[in-house]
């Protein structure tokens, strides 16, 4: 695996706020194994734009995307389509003095690739335990695992992760000049993902104990 993206293309060149680009590919798996969802941009088979939001789930030098094989907006990509995969962490609110300079702190990568259909059994597994894992890590030992027909049901892509970069803000509100008299608090707000109570299935049998992917549960690289 790369330790760090090839040299940035035209598509992945950070170019607004350029200091912070990041194309270091621990930077990238970081941000892509702690988003939850990632938004999935693309032409349809008829030329019109798309962008979805799904699952998503790295292995290696691998991102795998999650849909349906009924759903007709993945029919392009099941063809081959180029991608552009997105996915943002929000960590923070930035409150200026100023409405201009309000800002977020933020974690986002950005990539660029073409979709395949995963077919083969065996890689098909290995999606589906790695997407079941970044939603939940520990659920893909806890939980049963798609039979046949529910593989026939599912649309699952690889798309290489071979042209990506990281945009990242961090830090305090920029106000300008006088601005910095005003009495108006300014500051960052931190904001998080965090479970709340577990709420079980109405039709749970008694006696089954909320099991440690739940109970446990935490984003990766939130503890």
């Amino acid at each position: 695996m790369l330790s760090r993206m090839p040299a940035p293309t035209k598509r992945t060149q950070v170019h607004r706020h350029p200091e912070r680009g990041d194309y270091d590919r621990a930077t990238i798996d970081q941000i892509l194994d702690e988003a939850l969802i990632c938004h999935v941009a693309f032409n349809d088979g008829d030329g019109a734009p798309r962008c979805l939001p799904t699952i998503h789930a790295r292995v290696g030098d691998t991102v795998y995307l999650h849909g349906s094989t009924a759903a007709r907006a993945w029919k392009a990509l099941r063809g081959g389509a180029e991608v552009c995969i997105v996915a943002t962490i929000v960590d923070g609110l930035v409150m200026a003095r100023s409405a201009f300079n309000h800002s977020m702190n933020y974690r986002s990568v950005v990539v660029f690739g073409t979709a395949r259909e995963v077919t083969q059994e065996e890689e098909l597994h290995t999606a589906a335990a790695a997407i079941t894992s970044h939603v939940a890590p520990g659920r893909e030992d806890e939980a049963r695992m798609p039979t046949a027909a529910e593989y026939k049901q599912t649309l699952l892509l690889a798309v290489p992760l071979e042209e990506a970069s990281a945009k990242v803000r961090t830090g305090p509100p920029k106000d300008d000049g006088d601005d910095i008299a005003l009495p108006i608090w300014a500051g960052v707000l931190p904001m998080a993902t965090n479970a709340g109570d577990p709420d079980p299935s109405p039709d749970l049998a008694p006696g089954i104990d909320v099991p440690p992917s739940v109970s446990g549960y935490h984003r990766p690289g939130t503890r």
